[in-house]
């Protein structure tokens, strides 16, 4: 094996690219004398710096309870992963960068747990020694660079030459492990691995250790590397989670069972929040960016954690809606009764108002027993952890859009026994809907909205603007956003608000 002298290869970060949250956060940990270190994939520090890669941090379990409290200062979130991924000793938290409008994933780990990516089954436990080797490299602590080969040639051995691995079709180093293997082995003195691997892994002979390198960087028949594989995962059977038979067989079943559960049954397993799901919903009138919004909202989250967004005005169809509407679209085409006209609908002018006929008073029921079975999904699914965007929440406030509409269109009209049933039917639905979590209402000019939504008729724009604009909001838990500026400011002005509530 031909190791490198003993120069290390400082591998520079620019200021330019770090991120003001990861510098702080840093700083603080140096400041709090909280002895941790960024542990692995130091060949791309400057990734991580810029929030590109996670930050993979080893912290000395004496100082958890305080690196915590510095997480949460700096309003990083504990975030879950789903049990079966969940591992011991490795925690998450997400953190906002304001300036870059970025997250910024931890991976806060308090021990040492690795291996292939479906079962992660070693602990090694060297955390203490591993930490008492680092040293600065710009805004981090890092390991020495032979400590963290020696680990690195662990992990790439478990991950890429054991027989199951083989099998899997995972037997060779991506580029990125090339690269940083490559870089490590530059970086160290032999001399000085072989003395850390002797005081702190005894169990591995150094002939192994020299053989599982040359694996790793030769060619060489399978059968030589699944033999050299096992001889290094028999030296670690006393530090493995599971046996060495249920590891395999649960790196075979994930490897086929997760492609299909994300493809065909498309269930994406992402973070949740520790602190729990929430209901968010973004109310507005026409006009007021809400599309928008929400669909920046959705893609900044749903990289990482479980996001479902649903659109209360226009909720998905049931079975029975179907039926019914169907029936009285065949009772509409044969002139039994006519379709209600919008600029009579949006009116407040109560003389201007006409019987709408039962069949549309049919059809508000339709739509509020919809709009009460997707909230059901909604809050359903933020109890159980998830976050969930609401478009157009139906509101005791807002008649014109999508709140009890029978009772405002019948004002004027002698109510009968069968209206009045309908009216208490409709309004009990809306009952049942309660406030979201977080209700963040984008207030728009009516004059502005209307110039902005151009592709649908003027006069109905303005007049659910303009019901919107004259409300009163600070006697509701409404958050009330300025919608009259640029898109990017009020983007970035509800981001806050969420992140600060998450």
């Amino acid at each position: 094996m031909v190791v490198s002298s003993t120069s290390t290869l400082n591998n520079r970060i620019d200021e330019k690219t770090e991120l003001s949250i990861i510098r702080e956060l840093c700083e603080m940990l140096d400041d709090n004398g909280i002895n941790y270190c960024h542990w692995k994939s130091n060949a791309a520090l400057d990734r991580s710096a810029s929030g590109e890669n996670d930050l993979d941090l080893l912290v000395s379990r004496i100082d958890v309870q305080r690196f915590t409290q510095i997480l949460s200062r700096l309003e990083f979130k504990p975030a879950l992963e789903c049990a079966k991924r969940r591992l011991p000793g490795i925690l998450n938290y997400y953190g906002y960068d304001r300036e870059a409008e970025r997250l910024v994933h931890v991976h806060a780990h308090y021990q040492l747990v690795l291996g292939h990516d479906a079962t992660k089954n070693y602990h090694i436990p060297v955390e203490e020694a591993y930490l008492a080797s680092s040293s600065r490299n710009g805004i981090f602590m890092v390991p020495c660079a032979e400590f963290e080969l020696i680990i690195l040639v662990i992990r790439l051995m478990i991950k890429h030459s054991t027989w199951d691995t083989v099998l899997l079709s995972q037997g060779r180093l991506s580029k990125s492990e090339k690269n940083e293997l490559d870089y490590l082995l530059k970086c160290s003195s032999e001399t000085r691995m072989y003395e850390i691997l002797k005081e702190n892994l005894p169990y591995i002979e150094p002939s192994l250790f020299q053989d599982c390198i040359h694996m790793l960087i030769s060619t060489h028949p399978v059968w030589d590397r699944v033999r050299i594989g096992q001889k290094l995962i028999n030296c670690l059977d006393a530090y493995a989670r599971q046996p060495q038979f249920v590891d395999c067989v649960l790196k075979l079943w994930r490897r086929i069972y997760w492609p299909v559960e994300r493809r065909v049954l498309h269930r994406e397993e992402r973070m949740q929040m520790k602190s729990g799901g929430l209901m968010i919903a973004i109310v507005g009138g026409d006009g007021a960016g809400k599309t928008t919004v929400i669909e920046k909202l959705y893609k900044w989250l749903s990289n990482d954690f479980e996001v479902h967004k649903f659109h209360m005005g226009k909720p998905k169809w049931s079975f029975l809606t179907i039926f019914i509407r169907g029936i009285l679209k065949i009772g509409r085409s044969l002139g039994l009764y006519p379709f209600m006209r919008a600029e009579i609908k949006y009116t407040k002018d109560a003389d201007q108002l006409t019987f709408p006929g039962y069949p549309w008073l049919v059809r508000e029921i339709c739509t509020a027993r919809d709009r009460y079975l997707t909230y059901i999904k909604a809050r359903r699914i933020a109890t159980n952890g998830g976050l969930v965007i609401l478009d157009r929440f139906p509101l005791s406030q807002i008649k014109f859009m999508d709140g009890p509409q029978i009772a405002r269109m019948t004002t004027k009209f002698p109510i009968n026994k069968l209206v009045r049933s309908l009216i208490n039917w409709e309004e009990i639905y809306y009952k049942k809907i309660a406030i979201p979590d977080v209700l963040i209402l984008l207030h728009a000019d009516p004059e502005i909205a209307t110039r902005r939504k151009i592709d649908e008729i003027a006069e109905e724009v303005h007049a659910r603007s303009t019901e919107i604009w004259e409300i009163d909001w600070s006697q509701t838990p409404a958050i009330v956003i300025d919608a009259n500026r640029s898109k990017d400011d009020v983007i970035l002005d509800v981001k806050r608000v969420i992140w600060s509530r998450l």
